[in-house]
Formats: structure tokens, C-alpha cells, sequence
């Protein structure tokens, strides 16, 4: 299992991780295993640099095979991938009046038909049943086929060498990283602290710090842990992971909501939302032993806080933690002989006998006290940060920067990055924004209605104002870090990379990843979407739908379960049931050039939940890309083929009724991987408004080539376009998004 999940975190980074204990020789000639390893890799759409190659040849025949194995198991080879319809290039003609026709066979029970294996009658004349894998009626599956065609694939993807000095980096960069970590991330963090020892290394993040904090309390060493939580906030957070396994504090009310919403149907006998209300209420009570009960009493007596700061940071949430409170009988604990502390909070805490500085800001703000709010402001830099732009409306640019100016060395320097990339959204008249609550679903939200105040020239000045203090800010940081280095190295593809401040990915890259807002250029004239789900799960009901939204300049089009083929793109069929443990799958064939014959801009990728709940945990979405033509089976219409995969990321998260997984931008020919979440059963409840607005925030974003040419302009460094610089930045060391944050000084 070790060495399992320590392939699986290099994988991710575009490298495969080789102990030197087992490098056992320094033999130069491939062996025969080794060449057989090769090529099988190589079906699979993968080949090694030579410092891989050298040292896969060194290591025993067993290793090879866990490697193989772990490829394998990510790109699914295992699974069952036939669709519903053979050679589903080629339309079968149903049409719905087969539906109909075969509805009432079955309510009558007519005798002129074929009773399949689901029980459904199929009458004479209507599905060609030789067509099908399963059950054209009701979306069953009976035929179960592997992969049939491999290395069809045009660009072998190169794996580098780790050795156990660049895992132990990556761990330690996952530990340091300056932004929240991404579902991915978290995930090769979580298998890094089971198999590895704790570094010494000071944790940026609270929510990385809930995870080490969850391994240390998990081998007994809750003391260990007292040590990190510097605030309630940090303890509430813990709770709440534990409860829920998510490390954002998201209100009760919003999971519950949520939930319900996602269990509403169409037809409203399957509606289940008010048994799924009552479900997740069930599921979020709190409930603690004596031990734990003690543990957070102690953490909350011996927090270096004083009672009233306390409160004031409880305040917030005071809903949440009157339930924690209750749940964990701390007013019992407050009573026993050295938690005075805690008794103390339980009173100011219980009588509200503490000021909340919130309050002030807003009462002295809407009494227009701007020196008052401003002074208040500063006390907060990074709350000032990100009401910076309402201020600047509100109160006036010139005084609310020159106010700013003052504190900006304290705010962070993502904050920083993320005014400088967002202003020219906010302060544009005419641009929709796109927003994710905490625990929500992508909406588009209006611009400001104080923008109307100012003519188009003053927020113009706006946007540069902020552009000028931020980029002059972050020069200072860089300049005032000695650097003996003399030349720089930016390799052409950072230009094209965005750095990972804010819109992380909450499902998890199993290849090696991409940050949202990365472009994939597209090899030859067809893109094929694949989705497969149900692996390891009972035979059940379970309907999943793969879809594409395609956007033309006056119109719109969709390409789905009810509508099997439209211009330029060809759906494999419905299925609404999975067979046990091996899963189903659905594909969507897209011609890039009948796409720009009818002049179509973009193509969304979508899947949704069409069953009861949310999109099944571990369904894996991706898509297909080679110059060369990606062949259908015949006999099965079996069309995946690892080799050819672009991109792919598996769903984790369990709030999701339907997911935008990447765009199509048909003239450009390329691919814009980003994670957007919608409501609805269908294709049809996906904004694509919503996702413009999301394309153009992504666009926005700073990229690490244009973070790097600052860092050479404060720092002095020449740059140039030969390797042997003091300093090189390439793409490889660009893949770990969390040793990159370390370019963000605060």
C-alpha cells in the first residue's frame, strides 16, 4: 500500500518515485523485462526520460509490475467501458416514438416482441436489438467488455525519476504552500503524512494544518496538536472536517440545503428531498465521548487568547458553536478546577457581553466616518484587502488607496496578486462576475451598482491605480530578498500557466495535474469525451449523464442522453444502470470541423446527476485527443483507449449535481480545462453565461511567466533563453502549484 500511494502522489507530478534501496545495479543494457515494461507503458500512453529508464532497468521485475499496476489503475483498464450502442458512430434510427411504442407493450404485455434479460419487452419493428449492448428501454447494461484498441494515441506523455529527495520536497512544498491546496493536493498530502514522517517545516495554511492535526490526534498525540491551534476559529474548523471531511466551515444549513435540493426530480413520486433533508440533519449531529469532551476543553482553556477576542472571532458562528458547545457539555467542563479560562468564555460568551469589530466597520461606514472606518480597517489588513474595491466606491479611490498604501506590506501576497488580477473585472459597467459560495454552486453575480457613480475614465484610473500599487508592493518584496543569482531562465510555457491563487479544483487529477485555466491544444480534428462510473459499487440504479453544451453566435445546441446526435457531436446512448463492481461508461464524439463549418464557438463538457443525490463519488470525466483516428468497436462500441487521454480528474466531493469539466474554443482548437458546479438534473440547467464570466476571471489571472519577469525586474536578474542560468524556471518544476506559491513572499 506504501509504495502504491507514494506512485500514485509522483504520478501526479508527472514522475514516478524509485527508493535507491531498490536500485540494486548499474547495468546499462536494457534487460528483456525491462523492454516488455517499456512497451506496455508505452500502450498506455506513456514513455520514461532516460534517468528513469536507466534506473527502471536496476530494479527488480516486482517493481516494474507495481508501477504497471498503479498506471493501470488510474487510467481504468480494469473497468467495464462498453456503452449502450455498438458502433455508436453510426445513428440506430430510434426515434421516440420506439420509446412509446414499447411503453405500451409493456403495459399491455403484448407477445410480439423480444423479452430481454431486465424484463422489458422490446416489440418487432422497433430498437434493432443487435445494436445494443443493454436494454435500449430502460438504459440497463448486459454486455461487459474491456479495453479493445490501445496506442492509438499520438504524444507519449515523459515520467521523470523521484528519488526520496524530491518527495520529501514536494511533501515539504505541500506543507509550505502559500494557498489553500486543491482536492488533489490534499489528497497526496493525506497519503504523505500515513506512510512519512512529519517534517519540520512551518504549515502556511489552516486547512493544511487540519490534516496534520487530524494524523497526530489519529496516533495519540492530541497534546502535540494543542500547539497549532492559535485561535477558536482553528478548533472549529478541526470539528467541523471531522464531522463533515470538509476543511472549509461551511454552515449546516447550506449542507442541508444543498442535500434536499440535489434530491428533487422531475417527476415528483421519485422526489426524495424532504427524506434527504431528514437524512443529512441526522448525519450532521454532533456527538462526543468523555475523552474528546476533555480534549477541546483543554484546547479551548489553554488557547494564548484573550476571553473577549475570543468571543468576538466565536461570534460569527455562534450558531455552529452553540450546537459544538452543548454537544461537548463544555459548561460542565468549565466547572472543574483549573478551566476558569473556559468558565470565563462560557459567560461573556452565553451573555454577549463582548464588542464585535465588524459591527463598528459597518456602523461607521454607513454613517460615511470614513477616518473611523479606515482605522479600523488597518487593524485588519487582509479584511481591508478584500473589501478594498466597495471601499474605493464607496468612500472615494484617491483616499481609500492612499489609506491602503499604508498597510499593504502586511496583506498577503495572494491577496495582493488577487486585487491586481480581479480589477479589471470589478470595475467594468457591463461585466457579470463569477462567484462560488461556501458550499454553493458558480453564479453570476451583477456589477456594483456604485460603478453607475463614475464615468468610464475615473474607473479606468481605478484599475490602474490598483495595478500600479500592487505590482510597485510586490517589487518592494522581491527587491528586498538578497539574490546573488546574475540570469534567469522563463521557459515559454509558464506564459501559459496561471498561478494557484483562488478557484481551486475540488475533484482530484489522478494524471498528472493542470491548474484550472490551463489550454490544451488539440491534435487532430476530433475530441472524444468519455465518463465512467459505478466502479466498485452493488449493481444499482445509479443514472449519470455525460453531455456537451455547444454556443453559437445567436443560438444554442445541446448534445445529450434525449438528443444522441447534432451537428458535429455523436452521443453512445443512455444508460441509466450500472452492473456490479466493474462500472459503465458513456461517450461524446466531437468533429472540430463541422463544429466551424456551422460556425459554433464554443462547446461545454458537462455531466449531471440525473438520479436522486448528488454525482456518484469516484466517477472518472475526461477527454480523448490524437492526430490520429481514435477508433469504435464494431462489436462492442467500446471507444476509450488510455493512450489518447488529454485529461482526466475523478469526483470527490459529494455536493455536486452537475459539473462543467472543460471548454471547447472551436476557432483556437484548444481545450480550457476548469471545474465549474451547476444545479439541475440536466445539461439544460447549466448558465452559460455563468461560464463566460468564469472563462473571462480565469483569463484574468496572473500566469507564473509574468510573476517570474517581475521577480527578474525587481531582483535585477537578465533573462535569458539558454538553460544554463543561474536560475531556471521550467514547466516541470511549474507542475508542483504549491513550490510555486513560495514566489508569493508576504
Amino acid at each position: 500500500m506504501k509504495t502504491t500511494a507514494l506512485l500514485k502522489i509522483s504520478l501526479r507530478q508527472n514522475a514516478i518515485f524509485i527508493p535507491s534501496e531498490m536500485i540494486a545495479n548499474d547495468i546499462k543494457k536494457l534487460s528483456g523485462s525491462t523492454s516488455v515494461f517499456v512497451t506496455n507503458v508505452s500502450k498506455l500512453g506513456f514513455t520514461f526520460s532516460e534517468a528513469l529508464l536507466h534506473a527502471l532497468n536496476n530494479v527488480k521485475p516486482n517493481y516494474k509490475l507495481e508501477v504497471l499496476e498503479v498506471l493501470r489503475e488510474v487510467l481504468g483498464t480494469d473497468k467495464n467501458w462498453a456503452p449502450l450502442v455498438k458502433e455508436w458512430n453510426i445513428p440506430t434510427g430510434e426515434s421516440a416514438i420506439d420509446h412509446v411504442a414499447t411503453f405500451f407493450a409493456n403495459f399491455f404485455q403484448t407477445k410480439n416482441g423480444t423479452t430481454l434479460q431486465c424484463g422489458h419487452i422490446i416489440p418487432n419493428n422497433t430498437f434493432p436489438l443487435e445494436r445494443y449492448n443493454g436494454c435500449p428501454f430502460c438504459g440497463t447494461p448486459f454486455e461487459f467488455v474491456k479495453i479493445e484498441n490501445y496506442g492509438q494515441g499520438s504524444k507519449l506523455k515523459v515520467l521523470d525519476l523521484w528519488s526520496e529527495k524530491e518527495l520529501e520536497d514536494f511533501y515539504k512544498s505541500l506543507l509550505q504552500s502559500k494557498t489553500a491546496l486543491d482536492a488533489t493536493q490534499a489528497d497526496s498530502l493525506k497519503m504523505a503524512l500515513k506512510y512519512l514522517p512529519l517534517p519540520k517545516v512551518d504549515i502556511a495554511m489552516k486547512e493544511t494544518l487540519m490534516l496534520v492535526i487530524d494524523v497526530l490526534i489519529e496516533e495519540g498525540k492530541a497534546e502535540n496538536a494543542c500547539q497549532y491551534f492559535k485561535s477558536p476559529t482553528d478548533i472549529l474548523r478541526y470539528l467541523w472536517f471531522k464531522n463533515t471531511g470538509l476543511l472549509q466551515i461551511i454552515e449546516p444549513k447550506t449542507i442541508i440545503k444543498r442535500i434536499s435540493k440535489n434530491a428533487t426530480h422531475f417527476y415528483n413520486p421519485l422526489d426524495t428531498s424532504a427524506q434527504a433533508k431528514v437524512a443529512s440533519q441526522k448525519d450532521l449531529k454532533l456527538k462526543y465521548s468523555r475523552k474528546e469532551c476533555l480534549m477541546v476543553a483543554s484546547w479551548l482553556n489553554n488557547l494564548d487568547m484573550d476571553v473577549e477576542t475570543m468571543c468576538e472571532m466565536m461570534h460569527p458562528k455562534r450558531g455552529m458553536w452553540v450546537r459544538f458547545i452543548r454537544a461537548l457539555r463544555l459548561a460542565e467542563y468549565s466547572k472543574r478546577k483549573g478551566f476558569e479560562k473556559l468558565a470565563f468564555l462560557m459567560d461573556v460568551f452565553y451573555n454577549q457581553v463582548y464588542d464585535v469589530w465588524q459591527s463598528k466597520v459597518n456602523s461607521s461606514r454607513l454613517k460615511f466616518d470614513a477616518d473611523k472606518t479606515f482605522a479600523l480597517l488597518k487593524q485588519r489588513p487582509g479584511l481591508f484587502a478584500r473589501s478594498l474595491f466597495s471601499n474605493m466606491l464607496w468612500f472615494g479611490a484617491d483616499e481609500t488607496v492612499a489609506h491602503f498604501e499604508e498597510i499593504i506590506d502586511k496583506v498577503p501576497a495572494r491577496l495582493v496578486f488577487t486585487l491586481n488580477m480581479y480589477a479589471q473585472n470589478y470595475f467594468d459597467k457591463n461585466m457579470q462576475r463569477s462567484v462560488k459560495p461556501l458550499g454553493g454552486t458558480n453564479k453570476r453575480i451583477a456589477p456594483n451598482g456604485l460603478l453607475k457613480l463614475y464615468d468610464d475614465d475615473q474607473l479606468e484610473a481605478m484599475k490602474n491605480q490598483i495595478e500600479e500599487l500592487c505590482v510597485l508592493a510586490m517589487k518592494k518584496r522581491f527587491a528586498a530578498i538578497a539574490n546573488k543569482n546574475k540570469t534567469i531562465y522563463i521557459d515559454p510555457q509558464l506564459f501559459n500557466m496561471p498561478v494557484s491563487i483562488g478557484d481551486r479544483s475540488e475533484n482530484v487529477q489522478d494524471l498528472p495535474v493542470a491548474l484550472m485555466g490551463t489550454r490544451f491544444p488539440i491534435a487532430g480534428n476530433e475530441v472524444r469525451l468519455f465518463m465512467q462510473w459505478g466502479a466498485g459499487l452493488p449493481a444499482q440504479h445509479l443514472d449519470m449523464d455525460l453531455s456537451c453544451h455547444i454556443a453559437y453566435e445567436d443560438k444554442a445546441d445541446i448534445c445529450s442522453y434525449h438528443r444522441l446526435e447534432t451537428v458535429g457531436c455523436k452521443h453512445s446512448g443512455d444508460i441509466r444502470s450500472i452492473p456490479a463492481k466493474i462500472g459503465t461508461a458513456e461517450y461524446i464524439n466531437i468533429n472540430i470541423d463541422d463544429l466551424a463549418k456551422a460556425k459554433a464557438k464554443f462547446v461545454t463538457f458537462t455531466c449531471n446527476a440525473f438520479s436522486n443525490g448528488s454525482i456518484t463519488p469516484n466517477l472518472v470525466v475526461g477527454w480523448m485527443n490524437s492526430k490520429h483516428p481514435m477508433k469504435i468497436s464494431e462489436k462492442t462500441g467500446v471507444a476509450y483507449d488510455p493512450s489518447c487521454v488529454d485529461h482526466q480528474v475523478r469526483v470527490t466531493q459529494n455536493v455536486a449535481k452537475g459539473l462543467v469539466f472543460g471548454v471547447l474554443d472551436v476557432a483556437k482548437r484548444e481545450i480550457i480545462w476548469l471545474e465549474m458546479t451547476f444545479g439541475g438534473q440536466v445539461v439544460q440547467g447549466l448558465d452559460f453565461k455563468g461560464v463566460q464570466a468564469l472563462l473571462a476571471k480565469l483569463s484574468s489571472k496572473l500566469n507564473i511567466g509574468s510573476l517570474l519577469q517581475l521577480k527578474a525586474e525587481a531582483q535585477g536578474l537578465t533573462i535569458i533563453q539558454d538553460q544554463n542560468a543561474d536560475e531556471i524556471y521550467n514547466a516541470q518544476w511549474a507542475i508542483n502549484a504549491a513550490a510555486v506559491t513560495q514566489l508569493l513572499i508576504d
